[in-house]
């Protein structure tokens, strides 16, 4: 037997306290791609404690100037969502570029957080819009939420500050789109067999009434170090320029100094991933900018 028993609870309380009965022994699972792909190993677990049917967290809503995504919410959900579309057109692209249809029909964002991988799409494009988890855990019967910055999730390559055995990822949020912001995802993969992301980046920008000047930028993209990464010297580089063509070359110089990207023998070469790097930045920026101007 893989596991002893597999639970279906029906509320978010049910779940948290349902991985604190079991002390350790049970692991929450949302889709299951991630899940059985690395079982055998640690992860393995005697009980899991499938989220999906929570109907409450399935949903994609707004709530107090928050686009707010349940932890059953799969990929294709997002994409098709007119919620996120308008809010946060870079996670419906990167989403949109998960896997196959087999795969976004089953697999949720936010397993795609807590497996907490550099080239992680979701990641990368959440941690662009200013994206935070919230995270509840039952404790002397009690199911406490908390809301948390998406970088504070991560520690290493695989390696998430959530402790699936006694904590639940209940929901992802990002801040509304306001007038003058736009967002884009852009990424290059091998197309041969599974489609492994080589780079991927997103960028969120705020323009100033004139449609001209960058009053806030966020950047993301990976993988190019341990965890997904805010390029955060290309933001402060970015912000009060105008978004112009000379700002994107000089975005590009100040991003490429910036970023580290390493060999990878199943994704691409060090140098390979440099020489795409300013095509992706070119994507994203040019989408973002079109989408401020008009948003």
């Amino acid at each position: 037997m893989r596991w002893r028993d597999y639970l279906i609870p029906e509320t978010l309380e049910d779940a948290a306290r349902a991985l604190a009965d079991h002390a350790g022994c049970a692991r929450v699972v949302g889709g299951g791609t991630d899940y059985f792909v690395d079982e055998g190993d640690e992860s393995t677990a005697e009980v899991l404690v499938d989220v999906t049917r929570i109907r409450s967290l399935r949903q994609i809503w707004v709530e107090a100037d928050y686009v707010i995504i349940g932890c059953g919410a799969t990929h294709a959900q997002i994409v098709a969502s007119p919620i996120v579309q308008q809010h946060g057109a870079a996670l419906a692209e990167a989403c949109g570029q998960i896997g196959g249809p087999q795969v976004r029909n089953v697999a949720t964002l936010a397993g795609n957080v807590a497996h907490a991988l550099p080239a992680a799409d979701g990641s990368i494009a959440l941690l662009a819009l200013g994206g935070e988890a919230q995270v509840a855990w039952a404790e002397a019967g009690k199911v406490h939420r908390e809301w948390r910055p998406l970088e504070q999730l991560f520690r290493g390559p695989g390696q998430s500050a959530i402790d699936s055995r006694f904590q639940i990822i209940a929901a992802l949020r990002f801040p509304c789109q306001q007038a003058g912001e736009g967002s884009a995802f852009a990424r290059v993969m091998r197309p041969q067999g599974v489609a492994l992301p080589i780079l991927g980046l997103a960028l969120r920008l705020r323009l100033h009434n004139d449609g001209e000047t960058i009053m806030a930028a966020r950047l993301a993209l990976g993988p190019v170090a341990p965890v997904p990464f805010r390029a955060r010297q290309t933001e402060a580089f970015l912000v009060g320029r105008r978004a112009d063509e000379q700002t994107l070359s000089e975005g590009v110089a100040v991003l490429s100094r910036e970023v580290n990207p390493r060999t990878s023998p199943h994704r691409a070469t060090a140098d390979y991933r440099r020489e795409v790097l300013p095509v992706l930045f070119k994507t994203a920026w040019q989408a973002a900018v079109t989408r401020a101007r008009v948003s």
